[in-house]
């Protein structure tokens, strides 16, 4: 992929859910900032378990965030410009299109939803585990859609788990947060 990174792009949430696609993260993380990207990871609280804490606060320079602050205590983390919801879970993408804020991440997500911002969501979600034809699924993902989050699923061209290539995910990014700045 071809980096424009001219300029800085901003500040992005990376938010990720308890999957093994997790593993990924860094690589994402990584990509994203040669791209200009300033980011910030935030994950589900089951989420923590699949990733590298420390090889991520190291990457950013940010400390991974789980959990919600107190309303005292300053907030540590940049106001993001754009998410990158990556690897979303069934659990993660249902909650979300119901509203219901009961983890950080799940919250900054309908946060940034209600207020029209770029959102790309890739889900993890493995072929023939039975949740990747659930109807709860595709109803949560036609409702995102249709609120203006881009999802990436094409389970069928990138197998097992919807394993969209980061480049095919950060240029779908790239291309939300100009159409949301061309809209402004």
């Amino acid at each position: 992929m071809n980096h424009d990174t001219s300029a800085p792009r901003g500040v992005l949430y990376v938010v990720s859910c308890a999957s093994s696609a997790a593993e990924r993260v860094p690589e994402v993380v990584t990509l994203a900032q040669e791209a200009g990207w300033h980011v910030c990871v935030i994950t589900t609280p089951q989420g923590i378990q699949f990733i590298e804490v420390a090889q991520l606060e190291r990457l950013t320079g940010h400390p991974v965030r789980s959990e919600y602050k107190r309303p005292e205590d300053p907030d540590i983390l940049l106001r993001a410009d754009a998410i990158l919801v990556f690897p979303a879970t069934f659990n993660t993408l249902n909650k979300w299109a119901l509203g219901i804020t009961d983890t950080l991440a799940l919250g900054l997500l309908c946060e940034y939803l209600g207020l029209g911002m770029p959102v790309v969501a890739v889900p993890g979600i493995h072929t023939g585990s039975g949740l990747d034809t659930h109807p709860a699924l595709s109803k949560s993902i036609d409702f995102l859609r249709t609120y203006g989050v881009q999802v990436l699923y094409e389970p069928k061209d990138y197998p097992p788990n919807n394993r969209i290539p980061t480049n095919k995910m950060l240029a779908a990014l790239l291309e939300k947060v100009r159409a949301y700045a061309s809209n402004k």
